[in-house]
């Protein structure tokens, strides 16, 4: 995949994301707050318990990149799937994040 793919690719699935947690957000009586920033940055706000996740993508690296509970997830473009996953787990982005989400406000 060259570089333009990656952003390409990245955008679409960042894009997506982003619709998904304001989707939820929306549902969720302010559990948390999503923002969207520029070049596909998305920050996950939470109130209580204080928190926040970071979604960015990594272009020289071609992956997503996900900071929340304490830990990096790096996920990795899988062609056969069509989507950026998590090589550990298998785990796509929007699976991933809403997972994380869960584990965050139920402790």
């Amino acid at each position: 995949m060259d570089e333009r793919e990656f952003r390409n690719a990245a955008e679409t699935a960042l894009n997506a994301m982003l619709q998904h947690l304001i989707a939820r957000e929306e549902g969720a009586d302010g559990a948390f707050e999503v923002e969207g920033g520029q070049g596909g940055l998305i920050h996950v706000l939470f109130e209580e318990p204080p928190g926040k996740f970071v979604i960015t993508p990594n272009a020289p690296i071609q992956q997503i990149w996900i900071s929340a509970l304490s830990t990096s997830f790096k996920l990795d473009w899988d062609a056969d799937a069509g989507a950026f996953v998590l090589p550990k787990t298998g785990e796509q982005l929007a699976p991933l994040v809403d997972r994380l989400i869960d584990e965050f406000l139920n402790g």
